[in-house]
């Protein structure tokens, strides 16, 4: 299994599209990254993490699923660098593969020594964007074919059983 530790608001200072977003409102910064990332979970098979900082965010640490996507809010006083480097820690096993996504340098280099691989914010944001491609062309795929009908009728009465089918006249 592959995981991918994400840390929330370094990709968010580092995407444009999410930056220029923080600016006006930091929870729709957060919410459009967990999109983002669901839907990379589900093209890739990827389980994704996303940490947050606490000191965006007072309290206590919060855990929870958006999307399919394990979001933390680190506690106080603990930066989401270190609880990535726990979270590498406590989930690296011989059939899991951790990789990090952050451009921060130096925690790229502690995850190295926790066996993980880092993804740079722009590696991951070409990743995300060549999924949703490949989301859109399935999409269109599955759009583009006709149910097959075991009785051949014309165009004319598909439509109007289409119409009955969405109950309109």
């Amino acid at each position: 299994m592959d995981i991918l530790l994400v840390d929330g608001y370094n990709i968010i200072g580092a995407w444009q599209e999410l930056r220029a977003l923080k600016d006006s409102d930091l929870p729709a910064a957060r919410d459009r990254l967990v999109e983002r990332m669901a839907e990379y979970q589900a093209y890739s098979g990827y389980r994704v993490i996303v940490v947050f900082d606490a000191h965006y965010v007072q309290g206590t640490e919060k855990k929870y699923k958006n999307h399919q996507v394990d979001v933390i809010f680190t506690k106080e006083n603990e930066t989401a660098d270190e609880r990535i480097e726990k979270l590498a820690i406590s989930l690296n096993n011989r059939r899991t593969q951790i990789h990090v996504a952050t451009s921060d340098f130096t925690e790229q280099w502690a995850i190295f020594g926790q066996g993980a691989l880092r993804i740079s914010a722009r590696e991951l944001l070409v990743e995300v964007e060549q999924a949703q491609k490949g989301i859109e062309k399935n999409v269109k795929q599955i759009q583009e074919k006709k149910p097959v009908t075991k009785i051949p009728i014309s165009a004319e009465i598909a439509e109007i059983f289409e119409k009955w089918r969405r109950g309109q006249k």
